[in-house]
C-alpha cells in the first residue's frame, strides 16, 4: 500500500467495468491495500466523471481504482468521457492505467508500456482479450482506450491486460485475481521507481 497523499487523490483507472471484471478487481484492490470505487463499475459507466471525482475524495486509501467501460462501442462512450475529464482534473494525480483488451474493430488502439499475460509474465507487447502476447500487434485493442492516445501527458504507464476476472479462469475473483493484482503491482512499482528518480535528481 502506497502512503496516503496530502495533495492529489493518486488514481488507477481499468478500462473494463463488467460485473465478472468488479469482482476481480475489488478483490485485486484488496490485495494490494488500496480502495476501489465499485459505483464506477458498469456497462457502459453509470456515473459522470464529476461524480467520480467526488467518490474518490472521499476515499481514505492511496492509490484509488476505478473502473470506466464504453460498453463495445468503437467510438468516445461514456467510459472514454469519464476517463478523460477525471485523467484531467487539477486534484487528481494518475498513476497509471490497466489497458483491457476486447475484440474490438475500427479502433486505433493503444500503445502499451508493458502487459501481463494469462500466465503473470510481464512482456513489453501488447496482450489479446485471452491475455496471450500479441507479438504481430504493435497497439493493445480495447473498447476504451483509444482517449489514452490524447492523456499521454497525465498518464505516466499503461499496462495491457486480457479481459479482467477470466482469462481461461486464471484472473478468477475467487482464485484472487492474480493476474490484475500483479498488473496493479506493476503500476506502483512504477510510480514508485519514478518518485525515487525524481528525489534524486532534486538532492
Amino acid at each position: 500500500m502506497m502512503e496516503p497523499s496530502a495533495g492529489k487523490h493518486r488514481v488507477i483507472f481499468v478500462t473494463d467495468g463488467d460485473d465478472i471484471a468488479r469482482k476481480a478487481v475489488e478483490k485485486a484492490v484488496s490485495n494490494i491495500g488500496g480502495r476501489c470505487i465499485s459505483a464506477s463499475a458498469g456497462n457502459p459507466t453509470p456515473i459522470s466523471g464529476q461524480q467520480l471525482i467526488d467518490l474518490v475524495k472521499k476515499a481514505n486509501h492511496d492509490p484509488v481504482v476505478v473502473m470506466v467501460d464504453d460498453k463495445g462501442s468503437c467510438r468516445k462512450g461514456k467510459g472514454e468521457e469519464v476517463l478523460e475529464y477525471v485523467a484531467q482534473h487539477p486534484d487528481i494525480e494518475v498513476i497509471g492505467v490497466l489497458a483491457v483488451a476486447s475484440n474490438t474493430e475500427s479502433i486505433e488502439g493503444i500503445h502499451v508500456d508493458y502487459a501481463v499475460t494469462k500466465n503473470k509474465e510481464v512482456v513489453d507487447v501488447p496482450v489479446d482479450k485471452c491475455g496471450n502476447p500479441a507479438y504481430n500487434n504493435d497497439a493493445l485493442m480495447g473498447d476504451t482506450v483509444d482517449v489514452l492516445n490524447e492523456l499521454e501527458d497525465v498518464i505516466p504507464v499503461v499496462v495491457g491486460i486480457g479481459d479482467i476476472g477470466k482469462m481461461e479462469g486464471k484472473d478468477s475473483a475467487y482464485k484472487g485475481a492474480e493476474i490484475t493484482t500483479k498488473a496493479l503491482e506493476l503500476v506502483i512499482k512504477n510510480w514508485e521507481a519514478q518518485q525515487c528518480d525524481h528525489n534524486n535528481t532534486t538532492i
